[in-house]
């Protein structure tokens, strides 16, 4: 097993940059999902040196970790964002950021969202139908507005990456096919209350080699010079997020490599003029976060050794959603007259599909502290409160100092509106 740069052995103890992990333990008790500040900052400098000097705007793909003090952590380095949902813009705004610099993607977009949005001053709608085009024109128009579009394509690229995550194939629901979009394109150009500014494609998430990019690039370049030829000039190329990161053996991809190619492609192509748009995601987060659980007891069985924690499925739901590997890392050594057994790291739930972790070599006991590792990206956001559990607290690490940007919810917060609508019945 490995951890994480920010996530370390000092003292026999793992720590959170210059805190240990035990502290916050015992302070907000567990479940608690516990952030570093120095892993943000150092993720998001892959970006910025990667675009160093290029025209270029990073937006952080917020579905992946949408708390406002991460959020507003972006937002002072410069991000711009990339949401799906009308409640993320609504976070956006919280924090003070700039519309300016949010593209709104997403295939359902509602008519409250859009005349959020269109309210809001976004940068730019990411069309994913025809449909959706046609509401937007209708919106707009009823608003006196005119809205900034971009048709998200669907380039048939396989990403390499789950089947759930994989979004650029003809199958997948997102997006509109890359052989109908020239006629969708003429359509949003004839319509007044919408103005054409860019493209946009997003071919998966958890991608951790340059060539599905590059393939669907070369599609891109020829619907971009066969607008050209229809008299279409667009401003913006949005080329998604999707940036893997390292869960357990993978070599992800640098943003820099990406980055770098892909202006070589748009040089060699005569499109050096347009911007590039990243949403990146998973690989600004995923690796700032770990979930800490306590082993509430173990099980021997004949076929099976479960160790069962108080973290479940519904704090973090991508093992048994995807059958995705975390890495799972005692907080302190084991003791020593404890032998090493054969785990699955399981939680409370009432469903077979809780599970955490399969096939873990450890030396637990009742008591012992667990953190699953790489929980940054994807846990909290995912969450529930399935079966009645209070979703856990959210914590920020920065040096040696550390604080709450999310309480963990009350058992009464769960059930609060509830009681008042009983309680009111005549």
């Amino acid at each position: 097993m490995t951890v994480a740069p920010h996530f370390s052995h000092r003292n026999d103890t793992l720590h959170a940059e210059q805190v240990p992990l035990t502290q916050l333990a015992q302070e907000f008790g567990t479940p608690l999902y516990v952030y570093s500040r120095q892993a943000l900052r150092d993720a998001w400098e892959n970006y910025r040196t990667a675009t160093e000097g290029r025209n270029a705007l990073v937006c952080f793909g917020m579905k992946a970790n949408s708390n406002l003090s991460v959020l507003r952590e972006f937002m002072e380095l410069g991000a711009g964002f990339d949401i799906v949902s009308g409640g993320e813009l609504a976070r956006v705004l919280a924090i003070g950021g700039d519309a300016g610099k949010v593209v709104f993607s997403g295939v359902g977009k509602q008519e409250w969202e859009l005349r959020a949005a269109l309210e809001a001053g976004v940068k730019c709608f990411n069309v994913e139908s025809e449909a959706e085009l046609e509401e937007l024109a209708r919106v707009a128009a009823d608003m006196g507005k005119v809205a900034p579009v971009s048709l998200r394509v669907n380039p048939d690229v396989d990403a390499h990456t789950h089947p759930y995550i994989s979004t650029g194939l003809k199958e997948n629901k997102f997006g509109i096919d890359i052989n109908t979009a020239l006629s969708v394109y003429a359509r949003a150009a004839a319509l007044d209350s919408l103005k054409v500014v860019g493209v946009d494609c997003h071919i998966g998430s958890q991608i951790t080699e340059v060539d599905p990019y590059l393939d669907a690039l070369d599609k891109l370049c020829h619907l971009i010079h066969a607008l050209q030829d229809s008299g279409i000039r667009l401003h913006h190329l949005d080329l998604g997020g999707g940036i893997g990161i390292r869960y357990t053996d993978e070599t992800p991809l640098l943003p820099v490599d990406l980055v770098s190619r892909v202006f070589e492609t748009l040089e060699r192509n005569k499109l050096g003029h347009l911007q590039l748009v990243l949403e990146p995601g998973r690989s600004l987060v995923g690796n700032a976060g770990v979930l800490l659980t306590s082993v509430v007891y173990l099980k021997h069985a004949e076929a099976k050794n479960f160790a069962i924690v108080d973290a479940a499925m519904n704090d973090l739901i991508r093992p048994t959603l995807y059958d995705a590997w975390h890495d799972v890392e005692a907080v302190q050594p084991a003791d020593p007259d404890t032998p090493p057994q054969s785990y699955d790291i399981v939680g409370p739930i009432c469903e077979s599909g809780d599970w955490l972790a399969r096939n873990r070599t450890l030396a637990l006991r009742q008591g012992d502290l667990l953190a699953i590792m790489s929980a940054g990206a994807y846990a909290f956001t995912m969450a529930s409160q399935y079966n009645t559990r209070p979703r856990p607290a959210e914590i920020m690490v920065d040096g040696d100092s550390y604080r709450v940007v999310r309480p963990r919810e009350s058992l009464q917060s769960l059930f609060a509106p509830e009681l008042e609508a009983l309680q009111g019945r005549t």
